[in-house]
């Protein structure tokens, strides 16, 4: 089996700069689709004076639309974006640590995690924040305990770190299940499981001013380190030989995915399918290289997301939960992927 990237001919640099241009003008558009289309329609060039109204003033424009591009969409879209390049991105990174095509984000626990403090504080209490806050505190704290579980054993390996993920995840879903179970099935419950389901609708400003530098951060980080991915795909021996420090290259790239599934959790709940099936779409386009595949995945899974979002707040009267969508499209487009890659890790 082949460790290294080894990038296809015809991706020179040229191609690639079309790729990437071509998917940059499909972000753009499906953004000015989102943002035209809802129960309020609003026309393309409305879209665009309301988004310039703070530096060019337009007499025209109705206070109206503005504030229902500005103040409810534009937050809501830049989320879905910002979310949508973030998990992409932490799964690709994950799957070339752990150097296997089936794992994603929340491999290490965190969904179930960041799901179970989500689901605890709507029990106790109805204040956004603090859900929030629960949900990300309680993501970051599933990856820790599963990296202390992984430390009780003296050989100490990814695949160690992956199985005490799963227990982990476990645990946390099971707690998960008994919060629900003891939930007011009128009042609590059905807030709980819709968080659950992963939704954008109640996206403001504020998530975005606290949760948007963490994504962004984490986004950034996989972004500049991304040529140690490849190496680090090359197996341990091979990464050491080659003079990288594995322990802090592997913490470095573990905390940036965990901080940006915790992040993403904490305002629009369990968004699957993801950080899982985008990092396929990317190697089909470039292959496995990570320094060119981070930045194509980054802009497929933000438009994919963008996609998913906009069909599943206009497809019906009432909102479809986006991890329902997700889902639905993810598992077989994934089956598609694997048959045609044939399951293998190959470089």
């Amino acid at each position: 089996m082949s460790q290294h990237p080894k990038r296809k001919e015809f991706w020179g640099k040229r191609n690639y700069s079309v790729l990437r241009i071509t998917l940059i003008l499909l972000l753009a558009f499906t953004t000015l689709i989102s943002l035209m289309v809802g129960r309020f329609e609003v026309p393309p060039f409305d879209v665009i004076a309301a988004i310039f109204s703070g530096i060019i003033p337009c007499q025209d424009l109705s206070p109206t639309v503005k504030s229902v591009i500005v103040d409810v969409r534009l937050p809501r879209v830049l989320a879905v974006i910002i979310v949508g390049a973030a998990l992409s991105v932490a799964g690709a990174a994950f799957q070339g640590l752990f150097r296997n095509p089936l794992v994603s984000p929340d491999i290490l626990g965190v969904s179930a995690g960041a799901g179970f403090g989500a689901a605890l504080a709507l029990l106790l209490t109805e204040n956004i924040f603090i859900t929030q806050l629960f949900a990300f505190l309680l993501g970051i704290l599933a990856v820790g305990l599963a990296y202390l579980i992984s430390r009780v054993y003296k050989v100490s390996s990814t695949l160690t770190l992956v199985l005490a993920g799963i227990v982990v995840a476990a645990l946390f879903q099971a707690l998960t299940s008994l919060v629900k179970y003891v939930a007011d099935p009128l009042n609590k419950l059905p807030a709980i499981v819709f968080w659950l389901m992963g939704s954008f609708n109640h996206i403001s400003n504020s998530d975005l001013l606290v949760a948007g530098p963490l994504l962004l951060g984490g986004l950034l980080i996989l972004y500049l380190i991304r040529w140690r991915i490849n190496v680090l795909s090359m197996g341990d021996e091979d990464a050491r030989a080659l003079g990288v420090d594995i322990k802090q290259q592997k913490a470095i790239i573990i905390v940036s995915a965990t901080v940006i599934s915790a992040a993403a959790v904490s305002i629009c709940g369990i968004v699957g399918w993801i950080g899982l099936v985008i990092p396929h779409v990317g190697r089909l386009l470039v292959g496995p290289d990570h320094k060119l595949l981070i930045p194509i995945v980054a802009l497929v899974g933000a438009s994919y997301l963008l996609i998913v979002d906009t069909v599943a707040r206009t497809i019906t009267v009432t909102e479809i939960p986006i991890g329902i969508i997700t889902a639905l499209v993810g598992a077989p487009v994934f089956a598609y992927l694997l048959r045609r890659t044939q399951t293998g890790w190959k470089q």
